[in-house]
């Protein structure tokens, strides 16, 4: 049978295929090496075998095309100074991103139009995108910051299901209130005229109201949507390469402590039933729960409701009362109020309230300060 003729050019990329699943063995190897937990090492070694196995199957294809030589598979000394001056998650994360860049480079590869080439791109690709999850599993649990930004993602989702609405309208006081205090110190120092800073606090209160209320509703729409289309990326993915998938949750359960066979039985049970499949690899990948997010319409009315109340505040005085009497009483009760508020936002916040308080408290005073001095500067240079 005569053998198929390529360019130069094919060979030399299908060469460096097989020089770049070496290196990528070989790294896992040394890593593995420096792994204390058994575990990790495992799945490190299990990502070089597989690495081996691509390399294997590069140079079979060669020597069907008549390449009997393959180069040396050697790593520059650039970098294997990085790897062995890079602690285990920065190494990790390289190779995360090489996983990528080899995707990228297998992808580009079907353009040689050669069907035994492409099956061959198509299977390691597949393998390369499964390394690269695994990989970033490991990373999330190695580097603490990974591991951090991964909880307040989750525990970010699961008040947004829970007590959204409450930190909706504590927000929603909280902007209401600063706003408005800002309008009318403003309008009081420039004008004493009770009834402009009545209109222009029933404004900004207004104003204030329709605006929390409409980013309210559409940023909770879009977060909604946004999980939606994780949700539904996530049961593509579970419908179209189960295989892979399987293999992922295994690799979660046995990162967290379980042993292979239990990790194997676990995902056995799970997967058996699709919606608990979904919603498990959802909540342990993504972080995230379908039931738990909030309704846009629900955010848009709290938003809009809570802030008009912490806008009125400041303007109630001037219904009552006039001129000194009026804008004293509103700034007294106006700090009171950005106290209260400050020492509520402990609630969704981890600070205690009286910080939290004192804080809002000072906002409020270096607001109005502010503003009723700006008032003043207006209103004397426009005599």
């Amino acid at each position: 049978m005569k053998e198929k003729m390529f360019p130069s050019d094919v060979i030399k990329e299908l060469q460096a295929n097989w020089e770049r699943e070496i290196q990528a063995a070989q790294t896992y190897r040394e890593l593995a090496e420096k792994e204390p937990d058994s575990t990790r090492r495992s799945i490190l070694l299990k990502l070089s075998a597989t690495e081996e196995t691509h390399a294997q199957k590069w140079a079979e294809k060669l020597r069907d095309l008549g390449v009997h030589e393959t180069p040396v598979a050697k790593r520059s000394w650039w970098k294997n100074m990085q790897i062995k001056s890079s602690n285990l998650s920065t190494n990790l994360e390289r190779m995360e991103q090489e996983e990528h860049r080899n995707i990228a480079v297998y992808e580009a590869q079907k353009r040689f139009g050669d069907d035994d080439i492409t099956r061959l791109l198509d299977e390691i690709e597949e393998d390369e995108k499964s390394h690269a999850r695994s990989v970033r599993l490991l990373v999330n649990q190695t580097d603490p910051e990974n591991s951090l930004k991964l909880l307040w993602s989750r525990e970010r989702w699961h008040k947004h299901g829970n007590t959204g609405w409450v930190g909706d309208a504590i927000y929603g006081v909280n902007d209401g209130l600063g706003a408005v205090f800002g309008i009318i110190s403003g309008v009081a120092g420039f004008s004493d005229t009770g009834r402009a800073v009545l209109v222009s606090g029933l404004a900004g209160m207004i104003a204030s109201a329709l605006s929390m209320g409409s980013g309210a509703y559409l940023a909770t729409k879009s977060n909604r949507e946004m999980v939606e289309a994780e949700m539904h990326h996530e049961r593509e993915e579970i419908e179209t390469d189960p295989a892979h998938e399987r293999e992922e949750l295994e690799l979660l359960y046995q990162l967290k402590g379980f042993s292979e066979q239990e990790a194997t039985m676990l995902a056995e049970r799970i997967t058996s039933d699709k919606e608990l499949y979904l919603r498990t690899m959802a909540q342990e990948e993504l972080g995230i729960s379908e039931e738990q997010f909030p309704n846009p319409w629900r955010s848009a009315v709290s938003g809009a409701v809570s802030t008009a109340v912490g806008a009125l505040v400041p303007v109630l005085p001037f219904f009552f009362l006039q001129g000194a009497a009026a804008i004293i009483t509103a700034a007294v009760i106006s700090i009171i109020a950005h106290f209260l508020v400050g020492a509520a936002k402990s609630l969704v916040t981890v600070r205690s309230w009286w910080k939290s308080g004192l804080e809002m408290t000072m906002v409020g005073v270096i607001e109005g300060v502010i503003t009723y001095s700006l008032g003043l500067l207006g209103n004397s240079l426009l005599r």
